[in-house]
């Protein structure tokens, strides 16, 4: 059974950084991980992207240059690195594993997700 555990949301000023972990447990049946949005009366949205084996990565746009997303394989843990922070960012911040191949930016095709960890941006 994959479980996700996100961690690392907080308030910080526009212009600031935060850094979000995901503990897997499980892992070893997924493949790829992803990072997902959902700020208030909007849907979820992409974010960004990792795989397991090659550390092959993709963004959307509107975070591309700003965040990182990376993996500790040894530590099953997936991070986002957030750095200059836009009141825009704001949202819950979402975890989720995927057992297919490749990487996808489509939210039905991740089958396990974590509960979310708020990140609120002050102008």
């Amino acid at each position: 059974q994959v479980q996700l555990v996100e961690s690392g949301g907080g308030l910080v000023q526009a212009g600031g950084s935060l850094r979000l972990s995901c503990a897997v447990s499980g892992r070893t049946v997924t493949k790829s991980m992803g990072w997902f949005r959902q700020a208030p009366g909007k849907e979820r949205e992409f974010v960004a992207a990792i795989t397991w084996s090659g550390g092959d990565t993709t963004y959307a746009d509107s975070v591309k240059g700003r965040f990182t997303i990376s993996r500790d394989s040894a530590k099953s843990t997936v991070y986002l690195q957030t750095n200059n922070l836009k009141p825009e960012d704001t949202a819950v911040y979402y975890c989720a594993a995927r057992r297919g191949d490749g990487l996808t930016v489509r939210t039905v095709q991740y089958g396990h997700w974590g509960q979310g960890t708020q990140i609120t941006v002050s102008s």
